[in-house]
Parts: structure tokens; sequence; C-alpha cells
């Protein structure tokens, strides 16, 4: 099948569904990335080297996942909500009419991250079910550095489906080390080990060693 994997900056396609895409791929599935925004840019010092940078990083993870393709835009980091929402649906809609996807990944609705938010409602009006291209899966995932920030109760991540990922956890893992300017220090829990100890609770509440937790929001029978 064709899986697309929708998200706001570099790293989160890793961080959030790193597992799932290597366990797609090492099935034979065709698994695609749209990365909306440059990412990094609302640092403090970033300048054209930082993205630069970036973009190489998000080439060697891709590698290591083994992405058919990486489709990158350039929307403002952290600034979505400044670009006509439209724009950002119609180049989701572009990608699903190529690519033609079964199932589509993407941002948790509640993270912190408002480009996160922003990503998930453009999503939901790409994928309204009145077209031919409609995906017959989507689902959302967490992206450690913003969907556990969340301070409202009633908005915490509780996933409904769970992927063994511990044939692919070390490919995870390696992958987030090509992204060597994003990920932090433990205890930041955007850290490497911060990732491998997310993969492990979820585990534990399915019966795994590792696992990533999402949200099916719609599927189509």
């Amino acid at each position: 099948m064709n899986v697309l994997i929708i998200v706001a900056h570099p790293d989160d396609e890793i961080i959030g569904i790193g597992g799932t895409a290597v366990r797609h791929v090492e099935k034979g599935d065709n698994v695609y990335a749209l990365i909306l925004g440059k990412g990094a840019m609302a640092r403090d010092g970033a300048d054209a080297q930082t993205i630069k940078n970036l973009e190489q990083q998000t080439k060697n993870a891709s590698k290591v996942i083994g992405f058919e393709e990486v489709f990158s835009y350039d929307f403002p980091d952290n600034r979505f909500d400044s670009v006509p929402r439209l724009d950002i649906i119609k180049v989701i809609e572009k990608c699903i009419k190529r690519i033609k996807p079964e199932n589509i990944y993407t941002h948790y609705e509640n993270d912190v991250n408002l480009d996160h938010q922003i990503v998930f409602q453009a999503v939901s009006t790409a994928c309204r079910p009145c077209f031919s291209d409609c995906p017959r899966k989507i689902y959302t995932f967490e992206t450690l550095s913003s969907t556990e920030w969340q301070l409202a109760d009633n908005q915490t991540f509780n996933p409904n489906t769970f992927v063994n990922i511990e044939k692919y956890i070390d490919k995870k893992l390696k992958a987030l080390e090509k992204y060597k300017d994003e990920m932090c220090e433990y205890p930041h829990s955007r850290s490497i080990k911060g990732v491998k100890i997310l993969s492990q609770y979820r585990g534990l509440q399915s019966g795994n060693k590792y696992a990533e937790g999402l949200v099916l929001k719609r599927e189509i029978l």
C-alpha cells in the first residue's frame, strides 16, 4: 500500500511515527513523508545555514527509514497561523492526489505546538470523504515535546491503537541520531532516551517490548 506521513516540522516524522514507518517499509509498502514547514527558524540565532543543515539531516534520516520520497515545503516555523489555511490544505490535497495513500498519519489535534494543530485541521479538510483519493485510514500520533506538555486533562493523548516496533526501534533511534541539531539531552523529552522510554511505556500498555501509540480517527471499510 501507499502510506503518507504528514507533519509540520523536520524530525516530527521520526519522533512520532518512525517505528511504524520502518515496519511499513519492511512489509513492502511505499512510505512517503510530507514536511510542511522548514523548522528551526523560530529559534534565536537561526539562519540560512541552520536550514541547510536541517535539510541535509532530513535526507540522512529519511535514508535510514527508507522513505520513497520526502516532500518539503517552507511554511513559516511556528507561524502556520500567519498564512491562509487554504494554502496548506491545497499542498496536502496535491500530495494526496499524487500518492493516493491508503493510510495517513499526522499530528494529534491537541498538541501544544500550534503548527501541529493546524496541520491536523488541514489534513481533516483535505481528507473529506467525497473524493476518490480519500485515504481509508487516518491516524494521529504523539510528538514528544508537544503532545505530553498539554495542560488540559481532557485533551490528553489516549491511544487506541498500538504498533509493535520491537524489531524497528533501533532504526528509529538511528534515524533520530541524524537530527543532531534537533534532538536534546535527556531528561528533555525530545531526546533519544526520551523517545526510547516512551516506546517502552507504550509497549507496557500493549504487551510489547516497544510500541508506538496511535489514535485511529477514521476508517472506511
